[in-house]
């Protein structure tokens, strides 16, 4: 990746519409998206852009938008993403919903049940596993999620909730797909973790994003009472992490827990977001005004940089290619990712709920109540509205 630690300087009236907030009238309000995009709404997930609106229903992306999955009466169809069509189909009984799609697109995985931040009390789970050789199901005693799939498409880490009777806890386990069987993770030193040292998490999972390399996925939790890691267990020491962000090796099947220091997670849930490109992983917490910089390759915290508060809004990230970092909340703070300063304000007509940069970076399309607004990333100028009723959070620009 290339090195991204020179201040961008916006000439003439660029640096002026950015720091008045590009507040200039904009044009009628669009009828399609200038980018192809995917956000989730109160009817399900949507795919929108120069085509239209496309509503998929019971549907599920891969955690970098590159393959999709849509459930439809009698069949599960894979859906090409850029087209919206469908390249394969495999006929499925009714009332299974997809819920994790591995990073190749290769694999879905799909229960009876939706996702939900606290699962009900079941005796067993019955998870329906389609591939290219054929579907097969695992029937697992207890609460178990699915959450995502090794690289090779062999195993599915999954959350197992405790206890199955009055779940208000998870570990993250592996299920083997060719024999069935649930497993204990490795460290990050690649050793089996013994009986009794399996963390056990209480909080919530706020978002996820994989690395630029596609090898580990990053997890954001919050509010953790009690929490204690493998690490901590092992050694003795007492845990009571409020934040965290847990690493799952998608090729070596380890996990990690990498630490967010206080103030991280004491405030909402919602005022967390996360981000990683090859450079940084970085995690922003508005409620407090702090941006925590890490290292994707040591996993450690590297600094962390005050910035604007924005209490009791919905935190989004997005991070270009040219050094900036744009932090979502009531509106968008341009911030230099060499210092950590601002650099910028670009207005938006109501709260943030998601932000995706066009693939070319010239464009972040910012989510909003019932509404998807674009800005010019070169000076942050208002382009374009479009309605979305129902739409709750966006997702992916492709």
């Amino acid at each position: 990746m290339t090195t991204r630690r020179s201040i961008l300087l916006l000439a003439g009236s660029g640096l002026a519409l950015a720091a008045a907030g590009c507040r200039e009238t904009v044009q009628a309000a669009a009828t399609t998206a200038p980018d192809v995009l995917l956000a989730d709404s109160d009817h399900g997930l949507l795919r929108l852009g120069p085509a239209g609106e496309q509503s998929l229903g019971a549907a599920v992306a891969a955690f970098d938008g590159s393959h999709l999955y849509a459930a439809r009466p009698g069949a599960l169809d894979q859906v090409n993403p850029a087209t919206g069509e469908a390249v394969r189909s495999t006929a499925l009984a009714e009332g299974w919903l997809p819920r994790v799609v591995s990073a190749d697109g290769r694999v879905c995985a799909l229960s009876r049940t939706g996702a939900s931040d606290r699962p009900t009390a079941r005796a067993r789970t019955t998870l329906l596993i389609t591939a290219p050789a054929g579907p097969k199901q695992h029937e697992l005693p207890g609460v178990i999620e699915p959450d995502a799939f090794t690289a090779d498409g062999t195993g599915l880490f999954v959350l197992e909730w405790l206890p199955a009777t009055a779940p208000d806890r998870y570990r993250v386990r592996l299920l083997d797909l060719a024999t069935g069987d649930i497993q204990p993770l490795a460290t990050r030193a690649k050793t089996p973790v013994p009986p009794g040292a399996e963390e056990e998490m209480r909080g919530d999972g706020r978002q996820a994003v994989l690395s630029a390399d596609r090898q580990m996925l990053f997890t954001l939790y919050t509010h953790q009472p009690g929490h204690q890691h493998t690490r901590d267990l092992l050694s003795g020491r007492p845990g009571n992490a409020h934040a965290f962000v847990h690493v799952l090796h998608l090729t070596e099947r380890w996990a990690y827990c990498l630490d967010l220091p206080h103030p991280f997670g004491e405030g909402p849930a919602a005022g967390h977001a996360l981000a990683a490109d090859g450079r940084n992983l970085i995690v922003a917490d508005v409620t407090s005004g702090r941006l925590a910089y890490a290292s994707p390759e040591s996993l450690s915290i590297e600094r962390v940089v005050d910035v604007p508060v924005a209490a009791g809004s919905t935190a989004a990230l997005a991070l270009t290619t040219d050094g900036r970092i744009l932090l979502g909340a009531g509106g968008v703070t341009v911030l230099d990712r060499a210092s950590g300063r601002p650099a910028g304000d670009w207005a938006l007509p109501g709260p943030v709920r998601g932000l995706a940069l066009s693939r070319d970076g010239s464009r972040l399309h910012a989510g909003g109540a019932g509404r998807i607004t674009w800005l010019d990333t070169g000076t942050g100028t208002r382009r374009g509205d479009l309605a979305v009723p129902g739409l709750t959070w966006l997702r992916h620009a492709l």
